[in-house]
This record gives C-alpha cells, structure tokens and sequence, in this order.
C-alpha cells in the first residue's frame, strides 16, 4: 500500500491507474478506522481493480462548538488496519494541502439539508459536499463507497452526483453494528462504561417504531413509542427521531414505500446517530 499525502502524489496515483484501464473505488473516510470502513473497504476491493482510501478530517463540516480539534487521529494504527483489507492508495493531506486558497465559490447544500443532522448543524452539509467534491475530482473513482448509517449524507451526496452528472456510482454498504445492535462509530470511544451500556437502546427504539408501523400504519404511534423507549432505557436527549420517504426525505406519504427512520440522541455528551432503511410492497 501506498501512503500519499499531495495532491501531485495522488494525482500520479490515478494517472497510472487510468492508463492501465484500471477501475478506482474510493473510500472517503475521516480516520480512525473501525469495522464500517473495513467493510466499504472489502466491498470496494470485489468491485474495483484498484481501491484508494482518503483519511481527511475535514474542518468544513464542523461547526464551531463541535469536536475538529478533539475528533480522534491515529494514521499510524489506520495505515496498518487499511493495509490489512487491500488498500492500494491512502491519501491523508493535510487541511493546508487541501485548502490552500478560499475564492469565496462554496457549495450549498439544498433541502434534504434543512432537516435532521442539518436541523442542528447548521452548513455542516455544505462542507461534506466542498469536501466530497474536490475528492470525486482528484481520485476520479468509477465507485464511491459511503455507509448507510451516514443516511443523510448518502442521499445528498447521491443527488449532487445526479444533478451535476459527476460521472461515478455511488455505492451504499449497510450499517455494521456490534452485537447488542449499536451502530459503529469512531465517536463511540467517547462513552463511559454506563453510556456505552445505554447506547444499544437507540437501534432498539428504531425497530420498535418499525414494527409499529408495519403492524398499523401509524407514522405518529411509532415515533411515540420510539420516543418513549429511548427516554425510558437511557439518560440521553433525543436531538430528532423522523420517519421519512427515502432518498428524497419528505414526509411519509400514502404512497411512499421506501421509508427511513432516523434518530440522534445525545448519550451525555456523545452524539450518536443511527437508522433504519426499509420498503414495503408497493
């Protein structure tokens, strides 16, 4: 595995792939690699000729009272866990490098950005999409690989790549979780040993909401008991619990059957985001 950390170097990198006629896969990922990014890793390396990984802790989708500066780094320890699934190529620049001058041209996220994780961080979309946007064009990958427990985000991102006909695939892996059903986090090392026991509560919830409304079709009956299993099992603050059309997350409607259900919850001071992807007949 190569470790490049210049844009030159990179560039290099994918120049000898396309020439060969190779395709790229890329992982974008922001470090501290856990088994979800191991396995958009596995994924992309059946898929593609030559797998690169970014590892970017990127400073435009932070808000100002949010983690930049504490946000875990070890690319020591994620160079050697990247090596280990197949990685051809890591690029891990620097903010400098990746940002060297500011023309004032920014990207806007739309809509789908107003409402959940977008609700409380306020341009936190507009930086995922300046970021992803200088990656898609540096790597040039035929496939892009995001996890779906980032929901949000794939569906913006996918609707970046349709209207502006960026000319790759976006790929969708499902959520790894440990075996109590917490999703994997980078974020997840931030729990005490009684947060981290609550935290299973939150997946819970969602396939409680799920079997409600598949039961009775009730969309407010199984936010409620969502709600009230989440305020029951643990200490945290619910930050949103939604129920929504999928990818385009608009209100559920009589002829939706492509649903997501979506949650935040503050376990202290740690905030965790998970959900269900699901379809019904239709």
């Amino acid at each position: 595995m190569e470790v490049v950390k210049t844009i030159a170097e990179l560039k290099e990198r994918v120049q000898k792939a396309k020439v060969a006629g190779k395709t790229i896969g890329l992982v974008p990922t922001m470090g501290f690699l856990h088994e979800g990014h191991l396995t958009l890793a596995n994924t992309a390396r059946q898929e593609n000729d030559v797998v690169m990984m970014s590892i970017f802790v990127n400073p435009t989708q932070f808000g100002p009272n949010e983690d930049f500066k504490s946000y875990p780094r070890d690319l020591e320890r994620d160079c050697k866990l990247a090596k280990s699934v197949g990685v051809d190529v890591l690029f891990a620049p620097t903010v400098e490098e990746m940002y060297p001058t500011d023309g004032g041209i920014y990207i806007r996220a739309g809509r789908q950005s107003k409402i959940l994780c977008g609700a409380s961080r306020q341009g936190h979309f507009d930086g995922v999409l300046q970021v992803v946007s200088k990656l898609f064009h540096l790597f040039e990958p035929d496939r892009a690989y995001f996890g779906q427990k980032d929901a949000q985000q794939v569906a913006i991102v996918q609707t970046m790549v349709r209207d502006y006909n960026f000319p790759l695939e976006i790929r969708t892996v499902p959520i790894v979780r440990e075996e109590d059903g917490l999703a994997k986090s980078s974020r997840n090392v931030y729990l005490t040993e009684q947060e981290r026991k609550e935290a299973p509560a939150i997946y819970e919830s969602l396939q409680i909401a799920k079997e409600e409304f598949l039961a009775n079709n009730d969309v407010s009956k199984a936010i409620e008991l969502a709600t009230k299993h989440i305020e029951t099992k643990t200490s945290g603050k619910i930050d949103y619990l939604e129920f929504l059309s999928y990818p385009d997350l608009k209100p559920v409607a009589d002829e939706t059957n492509h649903f997501l259900l979506a949650t935040a919850v503050y376990i202290g001071k740690t905030r965790l985001i998970d959900n269900i992807i699901f379809h019904t007949k239709g």
